[in-house]
Parts: structure tokens; C-alpha cells; sequence
């Protein structure tokens, strides 16, 4: 497992309160075999008309790609509860969210990716939105233990969750991997219980 305490790469501010998760991915691409077919249909409604031809939306635009961080507003990521949302947005390539504030159960999903959400005031995110739209070619520094933010030699600070800030700070993100990396420990304690065997 990794700590992931620091973070780096370019941003896109992507406007917007209540962005819900049917905005972020429709309900028509949630029958998708794997997780790893959503990138392309990230914000697709918001994207492309019913043509399939492009709006010229902001992560659209050539000075953003290969953004990874993504600048929003407040609640992002209410309504339902599809995880498919984080997994979308992960698969498009964004690792680090930054908004006001965040759903519940969207946080959740995301934390488990291993993609911080990361809660900053107004006053500073509307500012370190605009000098994104000014240095699109800039890379974000991102400190999650101090809670800081480096960018176009402005530093802006932000919070995070405990729980959700200390499993980043301890590499214990995600359930599984916890379970794989103790698959030893597990095993022996399964020993111990001396479970019988009962078929047949």
C-alpha cells in the first residue's frame, strides 16, 4: 500500500453546484461490463449533444488534457449513490477532487479509489480557479499531511476528513488491500478457530 501523502499534476475547474452523479455519469452507461469503459463517458450529457458532436465543454478543451485534479463547487457528487461516479472520474484520469463540500457516500467511493476530496473554502477556490483559467500549464503541489496547496507560486490550504485524511497518511484507503496484506494474519487466526468440516 502507498501513503499517498503528496500529490502533483495539472488542474480543470469544472463550474458548478450540486453536480449530481447522473451528471458526472448518465444512468445509461452504468450497464457497462468494467468499471474501466466509464472514462469516456464522464459528464458525457455535458459533453456532447444527442449527436454524439461536442459541446466544447472545459475538460474538452486541449489546454486541460491530462488534467488530474478537479476544481468544482459545493456538493459534489449527490444524488444517488452509484459508485460508478468516482470510478468515472478516476478512469478519465482525475486523481484529486477539490470542492466546498461533498457528498457522503460519494466521499466514501472516492476514498476507497485512493482519490482525496479535498474541502476548501470559497474565497480560495474560486481564486485558485481563476488562475487555472490563467496557468492551465501549471502543476498543482498538493500536501496532505501539512493540508496545503502550492500553485502558480500561491500556497492555499484546505481540510480534509480525519478518518479519511489519516487512512491517506497510513496507506489504509482501501478494505481489500488492508485484507490482502494480512492474508497471513487472517489465515492464522482461521487456524486457530479449528473450524470442522461438515460436508457430506
Amino acid at each position: 500500500m502507498n501513503d499517498l501523502v503528496k500529490r502533483s499534476g495539472r488542474g480543470v475547474y469544472v463550474q458548478g453546484n450540486d453536480i449530481d452523479t447522473d451528471r458526472i455519469i448518465p444512468a445509461r452507461f452504468l450497464k457497462c461490463v468494467t468499471f474501466d469503459e466509464l472514462g469516456p463517458a464522464l459528464f458525457y450529457d455535458e459533453r456532447f449533444d444527442t449527436q454524439d458532436v461536442s459541446k466544447g465543454h472545459i475538460l474538452d478543451a486541449p489546454v486541460h488534457q491530462g488534467a488530474s485534479i478537479m476544481i468544482s463547487d459545493t456538493n459534489f457528487g449527490c444524488g444517488s449513490s452509484r459508485e460508478h461516479a468516482p470510478q468515472a472520474l478516476q478512469k478519465f484520469g482525475f486523481e484529486v477532487i477539490i470542492a466546498e463540500s461533498f457528498a457522503e457516500i460519494f466521499h466514501g467511493n472516492c476514498t476507497t479509489l485512493g482519490m482525496p476530496c479535498l474541502i476548501m473554502e470559497k474565497t480560495q477556490r474560486k481564486a485558485l480557479a481563476a488562475l487555472v483559467g490563467h496557468h492551465p500549464d501549471a502543476e498543482f503541489l498538493i500536501d496532505l499531511q501539512a493540508q496545503t496547496l502550492m500553485f502558480a507560486n500561491e500556497q492555499f490550504s484546505f481540510t480534509m476528513k480525519d478518518s479519511a485524511r489519516e487512512a491517506f497518511l497510513t496507506g489504509r484507503f482501501d478494505p481489500l488491500d488492508e485484507l490482502l496484506v494480512a492474508k497471513d494474519a487472517i489465515q492464522a487466526v482461521a487456524a486457530r478457530l479449528s473450524y470442522s468440516d461438515h460436508s457430506g
